[in-house]
């Protein structure tokens, strides 16, 4: 089992920034892809970015130029550096880790195990 634990979501207004961080814990073998995705009130849970254990990134075409994903291995967490915030970027963001998949590390959500409770990202204009 892996438990992921998301901080660093707040208020902020529109051009802002905020960094959210996702912390894993448990069987850390599992997280070789981890991922940040993101949900509105009233919309479907879409993909942000994500990263796998050697640092390949991906990145939803919304978000390319603005957010940046990393991750410490060493530490077992995963980042997500949000720069120029938009209004459309208001939503609940998750993290979730999955373990190697001949699949690789992709935004499809039914390829992620492990799923954390979420923080709030809010931004004003």
């Amino acid at each position: 089992q892996v438990q992921l634990v998301e901080s660093g979501g707040g208020s902020v207004q529109a051009g802002g920034s905020l960094r959210l961080s996702c912390a894993a814990s448990g069987n850390t073998g599992s997280t070789y892809c981890m991922g940040w995705f993101r949900q509105a009130p009233g919309k479907e849970r879409e993909g942000v970015a994500n990263s796998d254990s050697f640092g390949r990134t991906k990145y939803a075409d919304s978000v390319k130029g603005r957010f940046t994903v990393s991750k410490d291995n060493a530490k077992n967490t995963l980042y997500l550096q949000m720069n120029s915030l938009k209004p459309e970027d208001t939503a609940m963001y998750y993290c979730a880790a999955h373990p190697p998949r001949g699949s690789g590390c992709n935004l499809a959500m039914r390829e992620f195990n492990y799923w954390g409770q979420g923080t709030q990202v809010t931004v004003s204009s």
